[in-house]
């Protein structure tokens, strides 16, 4: 009898036909039907030479001996019949498999009921019969089988008997019954196995694509932040220069230019930005060297104008942050101080960088004409409606914190706190 290939089967529903025990085939199975197969063998072999033992020289040995014989080969040849492969007949794929595999079943317990009818202690072959059965049928036609089995075995065993004996009527079905159940009960924890172990791999697939779908979500997001706090201000600056310059080129040509060299600047770092957002999303003023530090300064320094002078001052010691810190706290001015140019009617700014031992903060403060904070938009909505959602975003990114102290006419401050990771003490020595 072969193993058969394995197939997915949910646990059986309460007064449902549990799938064929052939559908499982696993190590534990393969080696258990070994067992099995081995244990027909030795009865058939031990059954024969008892009877030949038993009952030398008697008429009916030829035929015990060709029974024995057919038998034999009609177990063997249940591969090739096709036996064993209900399961594949339960998934459509082996119509022809399950339609052979009864009259291949019928042959090997007709045979087995002849032999036991002219030689009863061949009834000890049906135990691997039981087995064969519950492996390869349905339960209800297996139950059956067994139970037909199982009477031929007890009338086997009362003609052996000299006297009545209630073990041999009811020892037999008490051992087929323990046999089947404790089959059967094997047989639907396999499935029931089977069934969490299909859950857990769904569920874990369905964990993989929400963490896929989350992390491409997240990086649109800090794309969609890189885009507006670089190329996107630099190209509104552009913008208004040029603007203001077409205003003032028949009148003042010399401003105009002035505004067209200083749109030209800022083209020229928003193409920096744009390569080297290309090439790994860093910003160009921390490539050129300096730190934190260096860079909010070439940053003050590019957004002061005339009308808006932006001042930037250091508290503290600055000590090395992290890249990602660094990043994020230099995006955070650039789109405060493009707030401040575009939406704040301001007069001045200042752009102060705290550090401490625990927190670097990022103050920017203008003079300008304010606003209430609660009333803020919705990212998209209007003024301040991405700038501030942006920062926002970036300062909780790392575990930080966005404060603003504005009203109307008093100007405004915006504050971003950063922790910074504990410093690791030295062991002792």
């Amino acid at each position: 009898m072969p193993e058969t290939e394995p197939v997915h089967r949910g646990a059986p529903r309460p007064g449902a036909t549990p799938p064929p025990a052939a559908a499982v085939a696993d190590p534990d199975a393969r080696w258990l039907a070994a067992v099995m197969h081995t244990a027909f063998f030795l009865l058939l072999g031990a059954s024969l030479a008892r009877f030949l033992l038993r009952h030398p020289g008697e008429p009916r040995t030829p035929w015990i001996i060709a029974l024995s014989v057919a038998l034999a080969l009609l177990y063997v040849l249940g591969p090739a019949l096709g036996s064993a492969s209900p399961a594949g007949a339960a998934r459509g794929t082996g119509g022809r498999a399950r339609t052979s595999v009864v009259p291949w079943l019928g042959l090997v317990v007709t045979v087995w009921v002849v032999l036991v009818v002219l030689a009863p202690s061949f009834a000890w072959c049906a135990v691997p019969l039981f087995y064969t059965g519950l492996r390869t049928l349905p339960a209800r036609p297996a139950l059956v089988l067994i139970a037909v089995l199982t009477a031929f075995v007890v009338a086997a065993q009362w003609r052996l008997a000299d006297s009545f004996d209630p073990n041999l009527l009811l020892a037999p079905p008490a051992v087929a019954a323990i046999a089947t159940a404790g089959f059967v009960h094997m047989q639907r924890q396999a499935a029931r196995q089977r069934d969490l172990i299909d859950d857990l791999i769904r569920t874990r697939r369905e964990l993989a694509a929400t963490e896929r779908r989350e992390g491409t979500l997240a990086e649109r997001q800090r794309l969609a932040l890189e885009i507006h706090d670089s190329l996107a201000q630099g190209l509104s600056s552009q913008r208004m220069l040029l603007q203001a310059a077409d205003r003032v080129w028949d009148g003042d040509p010399a401003k105009a230019r002035a505004h067209v060299r200083t749109a030209a600047a800022i083209a020229e770092r928003s193409l920096a930005d744009a390569r080297r957002f290309v090439h790994d999303l860093a910003p160009a003023d921390l490539a050129e060297g300096g730190g934190l530090v260096a860079a909010l300064r070439r940053v003050a320094a590019r957004e002061s104008r005339a009308e808006l002078p932006v001042r930037f001052h250091v508290e503290g010691t600055p000590t090395a942050l992290p890249e990602r810190t660094e990043a994020a706290l230099l995006r955070i001015a650039q789109g405060a101080l493009a707030n401040v140019r575009e939406h704040a009617g301001a007069t001045a700014a200042a752009l102060t960088l705290t550090c401490l031992d625990d927190e670097i903060v990022l103050d920017v403060a203008d003079d300008g004409r304010g606003f209430v904070p609660e009333e803020v938009p919705a990212a998209g909505t209007g003024v301040r409606g991405h700038g501030l959602p942006a920062i926002r975003a970036r300062a909780r990114a790392l575990g930080g914190t966005l404060s603003i102290e504005s009203a109307p006419s008093e100007g405004t401050v915006l504050t971003v706190s950063i922790p910074l990771p504990a410093p690791v003490a030295p062991e002792p020595r």
